[in-house]
């Protein structure tokens, strides 16, 4: 396939720093975000068999809550670094975004940092109060854990919804020539009007990541024969909030989609592979954009129309509505938006099927089928996170604040970024490797029959 004379224009003006920016910022994302989930959602699960094991007295329960606190340290540990790391790269990586817009976007990061602190403190005492506060109290450390994920979840979304959705100031022409920003509402920014569905959809998915990536792991456990009632109640307390995540996450998904026609309908031609204005449009499974045609895909009549515009017959736009260098790319954008609805959707049909045999009188957690696909739900459910925040930031490209600024306007035009990027690989690939080691050093002391693992710098056991 050639290369016209306008991409090759395209290419070159491009600056320098563009590329490593992009690869740099995607793989930092890319990682920590799967950490995020986990200190969104395993307080509330921590919480659940912590509460349990004091109402019942069920030591098995109370031992759960126990590793999995110290597993939530070493996340939290690992997740402080990947996300000092975020922070200093905005500025670096995106000096025409945080340059102008800095003060826009300023409010909801120094709400994050201070969660973020907030969560640590209370982690910390939550990790040494065993033994040493009284029950009651000692649980209700969990609450502020809770919060602030929730509340740094929230900042954090907020920033993308606004790339999403500008709003909260106002764009002035100087005497130079230039443009600035003025009349800043941050509050308006943080509260836009996209931040709400965006932030429940990101937090619903954190439980489906967290419940199915812990009820695997003790579904392996079971696999290799240790089906004590610890990794019975490992596995159901877990799996119990992913069902209600997997089930839930569709319909977040389907209302915050109805907005996409809209507010970006380059995108959601993008997710369709409409390469016209269809009414009604058809589904399209698979498939490829290839010279400017869609092509190997399998078409469903009338269903794109009910998926995108919750009707059978009005319209989806197509690209040929939006300016060429205004489009996405859209054979990735496409493909990503497939696989996250595809794999949620395996994801919750195997949540009935577990709840349906479970109510027949069967036992699901006896059927060594169900166990292998429970260990591979973990995975899945990641890749279905990884694959929707792909659909929402490449299919929002070439726009790194829609309709606003460009990314290549973004971006620096320092070919040191380069360097940047090398070190985050490292970086990465050590937090990658310590995280391993030392999670799998916690599980084969625990079943080797230790229970009380020393916390580092903590008071002397009691």
């Amino acid at each position: 396939m050639s290369i016209s004379l306008e991409t090759l224009a395209t290419l070159a003006a491009e600056p320098s720093g563009l590329l490593p920016a992009r690869n740099q910022m995607a793989l930092s994302l890319g990682w920590h975000i799967v950490l995020a989930c986990f200190g969104v959602a395993f307080p509330a699960i921590i919480f659940v068999v912590h509460r349990r094991g004091l109402r019942r007295g069920d030591e098995v329960a109370l031992d759960l809550a126990k590793r999995w606190s110290k597993v939530s340290a070493v996340l939290f540990a690992i997740g402080a670094v990947s996300g000092t790391v975020l922070s200093f790269e905005m500025g670096l990586l995106w000096p025409g975004l945080m340059g102008p817009f800095g003060d826009v976007l300023g409010l909801p990061f120094a709400f994050e940092g201070l969660s973020f602190f907030v969560e640590a403190i209370f982690l910390g005492i939550y990790l040494y109060g065993w033994g040493r506060l009284p029950e009651r109290l000692h649980l209700l450390m969990l609450l502020p854990m809770m919060a602030a994920g929730v509340v740094g979840s929230f900042c954090v979304l907020s920033v993308n919804a606004w790339m999403q959705n500008p709003t909260g100031f106002r764009l002035v022409d100087t005497a130079d020539g230039s443009i600035k920003v003025t009349d800043v509402d941050p509050w308006a920014a943080m509260f836009n009007d996209g931040v709400w569905l965006m932030f429940a959809h990101m937090w619903v998915g954190a439980f489906v990541v967290v419940g199915f990536v812990v009820s695997g792991v003790y579904a392996a456990g079971m696999l290799r024969g240790r089906r004590d009632r610890h990794h019975r109640l490992g596995f159901m307390v877990p799996f119990v909030f992913a069902t209600v995540a997997a089930l839930a996450q569709p319909l977040v998904g389907h209302v915050l989609g109805l907005r996409v026609a809209d507010t970006q309908p380059a995108k959601l031609a993008a997710f369709e592979l409409a390469e016209t204005t269809e009414q009604p449009a058809p589904l399209r499974l698979g498939g490829v954009m290839i010279d400017g045609e869609p092509r190997y895909y399998l078409e469903i009549p009338k269903i794109g129309s009910l998926i995108a515009r919750n009707s059978f017959d009005k319209p989806v736009p197509g690209l040929d509505t939006v300016p060429e260098d205004e489009r996405p790319p859209v054979t990735l954008t496409h493909l990503a938006f497939q696989s996250m609805v595809g794999i949620g959707t395996l994801l919750a049909l195997s949540v009935l099927v577990f709840w349906f045999l479970r109510r027949g009188g069967r036992d699901p957690l006896g059927n060594r089928w169900f166990l292998r696909w429970s260990v591979i739900a973990g995975p899945l459910a990641i890749v279905a996170l990884e694959a929707g925040w792909i659909a929402t930031e490449v299919g929002r490209q070439p726009w790194v604040v829609w309709q606003i600024l460009r990314t290549t306007d973004a971006a620096g035009d320092s070919p040191w970024i380069w360097w940047s990027l090398t070190g985050t690989v490292v970086v990465y690939a050590g937090l990658t490797a310590g995280a391993t080691v030392v999670l799998r050093s916690m599980a084969r002391r625990w079943r080797a029959g230790e229970h009380d693992l020393p916390s580092p710098y903590g008071p002397d056991a009691r």
